[in-house]
C-alpha cells in the first residue's frame, strides 16, 4: 500500500534526523521508568514480568522504559530506522527488547492473547482503517488487558492555516475521506507522511465495538499562553491536538456470566 511506503520513508527520515519524535530514553527517565511513562497513574504499580506490546512506537523511548521497569517488551513499528534505535538503546543498557517491523494493522506475527498491556502512542492517523487496528489489538491482548492509546484529534487535522488575525482556520471537512490534503499549517503534521482524519465515532465508538471498555480519557495539554503565533504551542491553546484513552479488553466469559437478566413480556 502506497501510504505504508510513504510513511515508512517519512519516519526513516525523521529517525535519521534525530527528530523530537525519535527521542531516546534518558538515564534519569530509566531510573524511574513508570513515572516517565505514566504521570496519570493508568499503569499498575509494577509491570515486572508482564508482557508489553509497544505498538507503532519505535525510537528507543517507550520500549526501553518498559524494559527498564522489568517488563517483557515487544515493539512493533513500520520504520526499520526507528526500530534500530530501540536495538541500539537496548544493547547499550543491557536490556532485552524484541523488535518486529510491521504495520500496526497487521500483527499476524503475534499470537492471540499474548500481551497484558498494549501501549500505543500517536500513530493511528497514518492508517486508513482504524477499526482494523483496534481489532488486531483486541486479538493480541489478553482478556482484562490494558490498552493505552493516543491519537490526533479530528479538529486538529481540519486546520489548514492561520489567518492575519492569528485565528486558526478549519478548512477540511469533518467528513473528509481518504488522504488528507496538503495544508499551510503543518504544526501537527509530519512532512512526507500520508495521514487520515478519524472522527470521534471511529476513535471512541470503534474502540467499544472492538471489545474494549473505556476507563478514562484525557487531552494532553500542548499549549503555552506565552507562545508566539506560529509556534505549535500557540496553536495548542486553541485546538487540542491529541487525545489519550485508557481502555481494557472485556472478558467475554465474565461478561456473559455477569450479564443481568432482561425482562421480557413472557417473564
Amino acid at each position: 500500500m502506497k501510504e505504508r511506503e510513504a510513511n515508512r520513508r517519512a519516519w526513516d527520515r525523521l529517525a535519521r534526523e534525530n527528530s523530537q519524535f525519535a527521542r531516546t530514553a534518558t538515564d534519569e527517565e530509566c531510573a524511574q521508568p513508570l513515572l516517565a511513562l505514566d504521570r496519570r497513574g493508568w499503569l499498575p504499580g509494577s509491570v515486572r514480568g508482564l508482557d508489553v506490546l509497544c505498538l507503532a512506537s519505535g525510537g528507543g523511548w517507550q520500549s526501553i522504559l518498559y524494559a527498564a521497569a522489568g517488563a517483557n517488551v515487544t515493539v512493533v513499528d513500520l520504520s526499520p530506522e526507528m526500530l534500530n534505535r530501540d536495538v541500539i538503546q537496548a544493547k547499550a543498557r543491557n536490556l532485552s527488547v524484541t523488535t518486529i517491523c510491521a504495520s500496526m494493522d497487521d500483527l499476524s506475527a503475534l499470537q492471540d492473547d499474548s500481551f497484558d498491556i498494549v501501549h500505543h502512542p500517536v500513530s493511528t492517523c497514518y492508517i486508513r482503517n482504524l477499526l482494523g487496528v483496534y481489532e488486531e489489538v483486541g486479538r493480541v491482548i489478553r482478556p482484562g488487558g490494558l490498552y493505552i492509546s493516543q491519537h490526533k484529534q479530528p479538529t486538529s487535522l481540519q486546520i489548514v492555516e492561520r489567518d492575519h488575525r492569528n485565528r486558526y482556520v478549519v478548512g477540511v471537512s469533518y467528513y473528509h475521506s481518504g488522504e488528507l490534503p496538503a495544508v499551510q499549517d503543518t504544526a501537527y503534521r509530519e512532512p512526507g507522511a500520508v495521514e487520515y482524519l478519524h472522527r470521534w465515532e471511529d476513535l471512541v465508538g470503534g474502540l467499544c465495538r472492538a471489545g474494549f471498555v473505556i476507563e478514562d480519557l484525557s487531552e494532553p495539554r500542548r499549549g503555552n499562553p506565552q507562545a508566539s503565533p506560529g509556534d505549535f504551542r500557540h496553536r495548542g491553546m486553541f485546538v487540542a491536538p491529541y487525545v489519550r484513552i485508557k481502555a481494557r479488553r472485556q472478558n467475554p466469559e465474565r461478561q456473559v456470566a455477569d450479564a443481568p437478566t432482561l425482562w421480557t413480556p413472557e417473564s
